[in-house]
Order: structure tokens, then sequence, then C-alpha cells
């Protein structure tokens, strides 16, 4: 198993700052010890608008010249909307994104059914605006209806991936999505080789040793892509501490929860990446939002939690 560094982290929406260029994103991946990196498709960093072939391919020999692969790409598209204008829109963001996928080296392109958005409100970023909105756009529309505009644009994606020698990662990520066995419906209906799966941790409701162990049963094979997240702290005795934040208060769950999935995901013999993310809102410091250096200790703190259960 792996460690890559998702570029979600550095974007500059969840800290008060810059984003982190992809030429530093790399160099940061390879200080804290990650094995690749994986790019959000969006600006600043994954927009396909902005990275045609050549610049591809740069960045694909700069990392490379880092020992840093690009292991995947990821795409923050929704094929739900019931605008048509809009699903046709997202199929064509998502083919783009094949391509710089492949132009870039990397193998897989996370993917997901629907997905709210985030936007910039009214400094640092929040979910909850897109996410309040969703049910009121889609409340005319059944489960099943909503579930073949899916399909649909998936069935088509799933040709292009094919020919470009892509891998699309559906992720088990609401809101259409609810566990794995959804993910997995969805993944038979296609029925495409390039097609599969992205099971996370965090994302499971229930997050039980024996769930892991079901969940990770259950995917098998298909299962090519991962991700971690949480915030990190180190003890007193030197062990580190992950925990959950929620609406940005730090909540009593741990990610203690991760030492049986990556046990489960050593069952199945799963060596694929581990992608960690720190993609929510964040502590005050002094009344203002933090800075950087928060994302960079909790991207080296992550790194050494996980390889310790890796190497376990």
């Amino acid at each position: 198993m792996k460690l890559g560094l998702y570029s979600i982290t550095y974007l500059g929406l969840w800290y008060r700052g810059e984003p982190l260029t992809l030429p530093e994103l790399i160099k940061t991946a390879r200080r804290f010890g990650y094995d690749g990196i994986e790019i959000d498709g969006k600006r600043p960093h994954g927009n396909p608008l902005d990275w045609p072939t050549r610049r591809c391919q740069d960045l694909r020999s700069m990392a490379e010249g880092e020992g840093i692969e690009i292991h995947a790409v990821a795409a923050n598209n929704d094929f739900s909307c019931p605008a048509t204008e809009v699903r046709e829109a997202q199929i064509a963001y998502v083919r783009d994104l094949i391509r710089m996928t492949a132009d870039l080296g990397a193998k897989h392109l996370r993917v997901f059914l629907a997905w709210w958005g985030v936007t910039r409100h009214p400094q640092l970023a929040t979910y909850d605006i897109m996410e309040n909105l969703w049910p009121i756009v889609h409340e005319k529309f059944s489960a099943e209806e909503i579930w073949g505009w899916c399909q649909e644009a998936l069935v088509e994606c799933a040709r292009y991936a094919g020919e470009a020698g892509v891998i699309l990662a559906l992720q088990n990520h609401r809101p259409v999505v609810k566990d794995h066995n959804d993910v997995l419906r969805m993944v038979r209906e296609v029925n495409s080789p390039h097609l599969k799966v992205c099971l996370d941790a965090p994302l499971m409701l229930d997050k039980s040793a024996g769930a892991m162990r079901e969940a990770a049963r259950s995917v098998g094979p298909l299962q090519v892509l991962s991700h971690i997240g949480g915030e990190f702290e180190r003890r007193a005795d030197g062990s580190i501490r992950g925990y959950e934040r929620d609406d940005g208060v730090v909540g009593g769950e741990t990610n203690e929860y991760y030492r049986d999935f990556v046990a489960a995901m050593r069952d199945i013999g799963y060596q694929g990446y581990f992608s960690y993310e720190l993609c929510h809102q964040l502590p005050l410091e002094n009344g203002q939002t933090v800075g950087i250096e928060f994302a960079h200790r909790n991207a080296e703190l992550a790194a050494e939690f996980m390889r310790e259960m890796f190497e376990a």
C-alpha cells in the first residue's frame, strides 16, 4: 500500500493563505515522505482547460525527477442535475479530465455520481450552501430517475476512459450513493472494465471492524483507490492521535478505525494508494482561520500515522 497527498489539502480553500502550485505540491509530498500525489480537478490545480498535453507532460517529468508518482486525478462532477444541459457539460468536463489523466501518466480518475459543490462564502470555503440547495433542485424527481441519469453519463464516460487507457474509480460519496452497495450496483450496471471502486472509510456510516471487513470483501479486486482524512496531533509519548472535526468543532470520534480498514484492505490484497486530504472547515486561532502551517503539520503527521499502520 502506498501514500498519496491529495492536492485539495493545498488548494487554498480551507486555510488562510495562498494555494501551493502543483510543482510546490510535488516537492512538499517528497519532503513529507509520500509516494505520490492526486490532483484535484479544479482551479487553481487541475482544471483541464489549464492543462494541455505538453504542460501535463512537463509536470509528469518534473514529478518523476522528484521520485513522486502522479497516481490519480479527482473529478468534482455531478451527473445528477435535472437539467440536461448541465449533465452534458459535466460529461464534457469528465472527458477532458480523462485526457488530462492520461497525459499526466496517472492510472485513475476518481469520480462521483453526484456532488453538491463548494462555495467561497464569504471568504473561505463551505459545503453548506450547495448541500442545502441539492434537495430543493431534485425534489420533483424520483431516486430511480436520478440514478438513471447518473448511470447513462457514467456509461458514456467509461467508454471515453477505455479509449484513453484510464480507469474511473467511483467513490462511495453522497448524495446519490449511500454506501458501498450502491457503488457496486452502479459498477455492475455500467458493466465496464474501466470502472472500478474507490472505497473510503471516513464516508462509511458504520465504521465498526466488522463493517470494514464486509465492505472490503464486497469490493475485493475492484478497489483501486482510497483516501484518508481528519486532523492529527502528536501525544506526549510520541504517538500520533487522529480525530474528526464536525462543523468546526473537534469531536470525540478518533481515526482509530483506520487500523481496521487498513487491515481489511490488506486481507483483500489491496496494494494501491491512500491519499491524504484536508478538506473541511478548520479551527480559528486568534479569531482567524489557521494558515498553511496547519495543513503542513497535518500532512506530515498523517503520513507518519499511516506508515505505522502499513508496516504493522
